[in-house]
């Protein structure tokens, strides 16, 4: 079984909150650790005992107590936004690892409670605070990981294209080109050369008239 396919087979089974509890900057990230032998099993708080158990399954080896640093298990959480106090930032917007959270700048903005994971990912960086994480009322279902993989993908490929749209726009300008091809600049060198020889010659021919 190659490494990369080991890692696909990992990544199906965690839950795609894209959390970063894990210490890795995403689900897919955490997976790939874990097929190269870098992370244990044990560091996903979503996916609990069972995510734990499913992982030891897969690999063959001893399930393992959850790292209690990471976090801890408990019931699907969502973001709420305080309406009445969101200043339109659009801190959020930029943390949301699934795109859950829409609105504009210096507008209100609102979360997609379907598509939020839980992730608590834009709490830290509201300047308000007026972030909660509130009881979702639901499981998080497989298909839920499903689409929150998708959804990142697709978030994470915006956000590459956005960074080389901004580094063309900061590339400095390139060099002007020549306004005259070499071969006639060349020529006009030339030209320039014979002129003043020429004017030297008459000089000459002026300060020494010839004999009769």
């Amino acid at each position: 079984m190659s490494c990369r396919s080991l890692a696909d087979r990992i990544d199906a089974l965690l839950p795609q909150t894209q959390c970063t509890k894990c210490g890795y900057d995403g689900c897919r990230p955490y997976a790939d650790a874990i097929a190269d032998g870098s992370a244990p099993i044990n560091r996903c708080p979503p996916g609990g005992d069972d995510g734990i158990a499913a992982l030891a399954v897969l690999l063959d080896t001893p399930i393992l107590p959850l790292d209690a640093t990471r976090g801890e298990p408990g019931p699907l959480l969502v973001a709420r936004i305080d309406e009445a106090h969101c200043i339109g930032c659009t801190l959020c917007i930029q943390a949301c690892p699934v795109d859950a959270i829409v609105g504009a700048n210096k507008h209100m903005h609102t979360v997609l409670a379907d598509w939020c994971t839980g992730c608590d990912l834009c709490v830290a960086p509201c300047p308000v605070d007026c972030i909660q994480m509130v009881p979702a009322g639901r499981a998080w279902s497989a298909q839920d990981a499903t689409i929150s993989r998708q959804r990142h993908r697709s978030h994470l490929a915006r956000t590459e294209r956005l960074a080389a749209d901004n580094a063309r726009l900061m590339a400095p300008e390139p060099a002007a080109a020549p306004s005259a091809p070499a071969a006639d600049e060349a020529r006009n060198e030339d030209r320039k050369r014979s002129a003043i020889e020429s004017a030297l010659a008459r000089a000459r021919a002026r300060r020494n008239p010839t004999q009769s």
